[in-house]
């Protein structure tokens, strides 16, 4: 007598199907490759293949994927990592210029702070299924000391984002740079009414102490990433194809209630990556030693710790208490019971807990 036990759900079993692997089937039950995948089977001389019994013409696109897609998840993510990062930030210093050089006439600050939302949701729609999109060195801590990735991960994520802030801010300055130009008369300022370093990076206002930066960044990074935790709990149950766009949203957001003491940085790679092109471009050692060396660490240090804040405050008050339901707590697994000849006997649907 078998001691095996019985799944905990079962499906109501249909008629038990009887296909035996070893044996050929017949040509209107062969599974074919979808025509997108880049494994499918196609004709080595030409571009045909078949697909759901029909022939399909390889476009371009379709060439280019079969022969470039990089396999490596760590490299494809650091590619990711950098190009979508490299986005963000000519989109929103591009917004920063506009704003800056018409001396605010053709923007309000109300359309910069929406404006870097939506430069963030497409970077986010373009590297999430990809990276994770995380697009901050901020957020991949955060991401990090929850135990999502790992510590190799980490550091080339960290790499790749400010490597691409950094061409970021260089793409902006090369398509403004006459208007750059125009407005300072072609010298750089990093403070006064003709300063333009505020384009790539942030300086605090006037009013702003020290102790004040450093709880500025830190509160400002710690929404961040509380809003983002919550995003993207499983247990919220918000869709993936919509997580960008709350993501770009809650930007927008902190943009018009945490920009009017030091421009909302609450991104390492956002503020390094550009403050260290504007010295390359001629700006002087100044925008590091602004302020007597009490600033340009603060964008830097800051938002890590905001990020440790804010994760941990989410789980501890609200993640760990979302109530569990089988949509968002059962791991689905189909069970294959066949016999020791191979047959198919029959078919279980089994929910366990992960």
């Amino acid at each position: 007598m078998s001691t095996r036990k019985a799944p905990l759900f079962v499906q109501s079993r249909p008629t038990p199907i009887q296909l035996n692997r070893h044996q050929p089937t017949s040509k209107s039950n062969q599974v074919r490759p979808h025509p997108r995948s880049p494994n499918a089977h196609h004709r080595s001389n030409n571009s045909w293949y078949k697909a759901h019994g029909s022939v399909v013409t390889m476009n371009l696109v379709d060439k280019f994927r079969v022969k470039f897609h990089i396999t490596n998840d760590l490299v494809r993510s650091v590619l990711a990592e950098l190009f979508c990062t490299g986005f963000l930030l000519y989109g929103g210093t591009a917004i920063n210029a506009q704003y800056i050089l018409s001396q605010r006439k053709q923007d309000e600050w109300v359309c910069v702070a929406i404006g870097w939302g939506l430069v963030l949701l497409f970077a986010v729609l373009m590297g999430s299924r990809i990276s994770g999109a995380h697009l901050n060195p901020a957020v991949s801590f955060f991401q990090l000391i929850q135990g999502k990735i790992n510590v190799i991960r980490f550091i080339a994520y960290v790499i790749a984002q400010n490597i691409g802030a950094f061409f970021g801010a260089l793409t902006t300055y090369v398509i403004y740079y006459d208007a750059i130009n125009s407005f300072d008369n072609y010298t750089r300022y990093v403070s006064g009414p003709k300063a333009t370093a505020q384009i790539f990076a942030t300086y605090p206002a006037p009013h702003l102490s020290l102790f004040g930066s450093i709880l500025d960044q830190i509160a400002g990074t710690a929404v961040l990433c509380m809003g983002i935790a919550a995003i993207t709990d499983r247990r919220n149950r918000v869709p993936p194809f919509m997580q960008p766009a709350f993501i770009g949203a809650l930007l927008a957001v902190l943009g018009m209630f945490m920009a009017y003491n030091a421009g909302y940085a609450i991104n390492p790679a956002r503020d390094f990556a550009p403050r260290l092109f504007t010295l390359c471009m001629g700006y002087g050692w100044r925008v590091f030693s602004y302020r007597n060396y009490k600033w340009f660490w603060v964008p830097i240090v800051c938002p890590m710790l905001g990020a440790l804040i804010g994760a941990w405050l989410y789980e501890f008050f609200i993640g760990f208490h979302i109530p569990d339901d089988p949509e968002t707590t059962y791991i689905h697994r189909i069970i294959d019971d066949r016999n020791p000849d191979g047959q198919l006997r029959e078919i279980h649907l089994v929910e366990t807990k992960p």
